[in-house]
Order: structure tokens, then sequence, then C-alpha cells
């Protein structure tokens, strides 16, 4: 997996401070997360082949998570694109969508297919040969939901100079990468770890922005490789981030610490603050593998 971080800061967009969306890389699929004003710009300030996108993930209906969707589409439509598109998101965007659409005439040559979410249950809403994704449903504002990326077990490794040494003809290769067990030309039933080695262990990323903080989630991210959790609030302004059900640093952490992540990335900030610093000194108070997301910014996962 590889995620960029294309916006991270919260709330009015700067030059300098672009609202939220993200590309992961999964398995040679790239998938943008949130669309934030401005995210079309970036996908192209960081040469990002923005035709290979064929799912978006949108997680709720505030402006700086989804008002750069229909410029990005209509931008799309501009360029001549011809193959689907898959859209997931809160109920109420594809009339959002539509409706601008169409009040510009800007109809699109390609399928547009929305799949709107209602459930605040966690629930499974796209897997192919490579991946999954699972909702997180969140505490905000609005129905907001995170994302939950897992990609699938690799097939075994072949060891090639174990399988001769037993004599395995050629045409049984395939079948024991798929995890099957051998007979060798003397008629001996050879185990499938004695010809393989492990895959690689598959990856997961879990995506959590908006919310308060909520401890809800932990079960069902326990043990992802990386966690993105908003920190729109240092801990000197813990009453803002209740008002307006935001986390702080401290409680990303704390969701971290609990859910045993590998890593935590933080990001969502609020414009207040100056030096983003603080939120990773604040965070490794109570977990010690923080990262600061910052907009281009490319972590490998």
């Amino acid at each position: 997996m590889k995620l960029t971080i294309l916006g991270c800061h919260s709330a009015t967009p700067r030059w300098d401070a672009h609202p939220t969306s993200q590309i992961l890389e999964i398995r040679g699929n790239l998938v943008l997360i949130d669309c934030g004003e401005g995210t079309q710009m970036q996908l192209r300030r960081y040469k990002i082949k923005f035709s290979r996108i064929k799912h978006i993930f949108i997680s709720h209906l505030h402006g700086d998570h989804f008002f750069g969707l229909v410029g990005l589409i209509s931008t799309f439509h501009l360029l001549g694109r011809e193959s689907d598109m898959h859209i997931y998101g809160p109920k109420g965007i594809k009339e959002a969508i539509l409706l601008l659409l169409k009040l510009g005439k800007s109809w699109t040559k390609f399928n547009l297919y929305f799949h709107e979410l209602e459930s605040t249950a966690p629930q499974l809403i796209f897997e192919d040969e490579k991946f999954s994704v699972t909702t997180i449903p969140l505490d905000h504002r609005v129905y907001t939901n995170g994302y939950l990326f897992r990609e699938k077990p690799l097939p075994r490794k072949l060891d090639i100079d174990t399988a001769k040494k037993h004599n395995i003809d050629v045409s049984y290769f395939q079948k024991i990468k798929q995890g099957e067990d051998a007979v060798n030309e003397n008629g001996e039933l050879i185990p499938n770890k004695k010809l393989t080695y492990d895959p690689e262990p598959s990856k997961s990323y879990a995506f959590c922005s908006d919310t308060a903080y909520y401890p809800n989630i932990v079960d069902q991210i326990t043990d992802v490789t990386v966690l993105y959790h908003e920190s729109t609030f240092l801990d000197s302004h813990h009453d803002l981030a209740v008002k307006t059900k935001h986390s702080t640093s401290k409680e990303a952490a704390t969701i971290a610490k609990k859910a045993n992540v590998g890593k935590l990335i933080l990001g969502h900030y609020s414009g207040r603050y100056g030096n983003l610093d603080f939120f990773k000194k604040e965070a490794q108070e109570l977990f010690q593998n923080v990262d600061l997301a910052e907009d281009g910014k490319v972590f490998k996962i």
C-alpha cells in the first residue's frame, strides 16, 4: 500500500493548507478518499494519474470533505473519460452531485454508480480478489463513516529448488502456489508447507475523519497496520473538540493505543495552530509511533 496525502487540514482551505483528501494505492488500484476543494489540483500537482481512479469514498457531506467532487467529475467528462466511476458516501450524495451536473448541463459520457450509505453498523461495501472496504461508523455532527481497507492474503511463494529436489513436476506448480499439496514422480504426497514460503503479511489501513472521541471503533480497527485519525485540536482546546464533535491529538493517540495499531497518522488540523509539531508531541505522550499528515506527504504501508 502507498498513501498520498493531498490535503489534511480542516474547514477553510488556503493555498498552503488543503482540506481532506487522500489517494490510497492498494495492489495496483488507486482509490480516492474524500474530495475537498482543490483535490483535482493536488492530483495534478503530485502527478497522480487520476484517470486510474475507479472508486471514491466520501466520509460525510461537510464541504471540506466533498466540495471538490463535482469539479473532479466535470473534469473527467471534459477529458473524455469512458470507464465507470463508483462513488460511496452518505445518503444524499447522489442528489447533491446530480443536481449540480443537471443545472450545468454537464452530463457525463461515463457511468456514475452511487452507493449510498445509511447503516450505523460496520458494513462491507466493496470486495474483489485484491482487497475489501468496510465502513467504520463514527460520531460526528452529521452521519459519518470512516473506511477500513484490507488487503487479501497473497498466494504462498513457490520454493522452486525444494520442489525440484522432491521431483515435483512443473504442472503442479500453480496448484502448489494456491495452497495445495503435491504428488511427486514417486507417488509421495509432499505437504504444501514444505514446498512454499509464507507470503508477506497483508496490510490494512483505517481512515477515521471526522469524529469525536469514539472508543466504539477500537474492536473493529484492532491491529491495523496504519490508522489515520483526525486530531483537529490540541488538548488545550478539548472543550472545542467536545462542542464540535472532533478529536484532540491525545484522544487520537488513546484510540491508537487501545487498538494496538502499527502506526498513527494525525491530520485534519484546525487553522488556529501554527506549529503542527505540538500535535505529534502530545500524541506521543500516550502512543509512540506517531507521524503527521502533510500535504503531498507519501507513506509506504
